[in-house]
């Protein structure tokens, strides 16, 4: 569409969905407080539809297609932001349950977005496989992960009646690091090394935006890019043992039924510690913490996996969820319910 786009401009327009998502869900949230709900939702359909359209036409100008494509791109993610199930309270809330949500709420996303952004160019290095044959393998074994989320999500409502949510919540933050710690490399087999065509695949000297992209490309499959075994310019190919398939597998496994667990039990709790009124503004930044998650999570991994690998990238990850599995127990007995809460403060 435009031949003046580079691959760095390409990443600002993969981002600007969530960009637009997160600086609107505020908005439409502060709006939705003081005006009727309908209001925001009929104007965000209509940028919606505008946008798309405009999306739809970036071919047609003369020139400055690529500026004309990141606005079309930044406007369907600021229309994208609902304010149609938002909540409120009656009486002061626990800003403190509130932020600590908001911090469990992005790095669940951010986790997952991290883990599906580096399973394509991860299962490329380790186990030589083509362009095509990754995003095959990996399409499937994601499938296989999202009926394994369904029926997780299924199964959350009877459980958390059982055991309350937060003992879910936590329960899924550490399914999920047995599934990070379970990716960490291993052994002394190390995986095959992809000596070819070594100037077009020199990715360390690739500017952050072309790294960026050239992850993006290897997980969509528009790439032309499809080196086999790990490029020899990644010199941690060379010391860091290979990550086994069954390790890939059994961690996909543990990580599909960590993820939906943290996801809905947050929501859930976000929700209950607001109380019965709508409160746009808060559910607002939790939809913003949400995209601001999905935009860091490849960012970071990209940078981390290229630089210093797997083991790196994955122990990085360890350590985060750690710290969120102290922070969850440190602030367990304030992630209750605001009728719970108000209760008690009236006692």
């Amino acid at each position: 569409i435009d031949p003046t786009a580079d691959t760095s401009f390409l990443g600002w327009i993969i981002a600007s969905y969530s960009l637009g998502q997160m600086v609107a869900s505020p908005i439409f949230g502060w709006w939705s407080n003081f005006r009727p709900r309908k209001e925001p939702l009929v104007i965000s359909i209509f940028i919606s539809v505008a946008a798309n359209c405009l999306y739809a036409y970036v071919h047609v100008p003369p020139s400055h297609n690529k500026y004309y494509m990141l606005v079309a791109r930044g406007l369907v993610g600021f229309g994208a932001a609902s304010t149609d199930a938002i909540h409120d309270t009656q009486g002061s809330i626990d800003q403190v349950a509130v932020v600590t949500t908001n911090i469990l709420f992005f790095i669940t996303l951010f986790i997952f977005a991290l883990f599906e952004t580096i399973a394509t160019p991860l299962t490329m290095d380790m186990y030589a496989w083509t362009r095509e044959q990754a995003v095959l393998y990996n399409g499937i074994i994601l499938a296989i992960v999202g009926v394994e989320a369904v029926i997780v999500f299924m199964g959350m409502k009877t459980l958390s009646k059982k055991t309350g949510e937060r003992i879910l919540l936590l329960g899924g933050f550490i399914v999920v690091l047995i599934g990070f710690f379970i990716l960490l490399p291993w052994g002394n087999q190390f995986p095959k090394i992809q000596w070819e065509d070594l100037h077009n695949n020199s990715i360390p000297n690739k500017s952050s935006g072309e790294k960026f992209m050239y992850f993006w490309k290897l997980s969509t499959g528009n790439s032309s890019e499809a080196p086999t075994g790990c490029p020899v310019k990644q010199s941690w190919c060379f010391y860091t043992p290979v990550i086994h398939l069954a390790q890939f597998a059994v961690a996909a496994a543990l990580i599909g039924i960590g993820y939906p667990a943290c996801s809905v039990m947050s929501y859930t709790l976000y929700s209950k510690i607001l109380g019965p009124k709508p409160q746009g503004v808060y559910m607002g930044w939790l939809t913003a913490s949400g995209s601001g998650a999905r935009i860091l999570g490849p960012v970071f991994v990209s940078q981390t996996y290229i630089y210093l690998g797997p083991r790196w990238s994955f122990g990085l990850v360890c350590g985060i969820i750690v710290l969120t599995i102290i922070l969850v127990g440190a602030i367990y007995k304030r992630l209750i319910a605001f009728s719970v809460r108000h209760g008690r403060l009236q006692e």
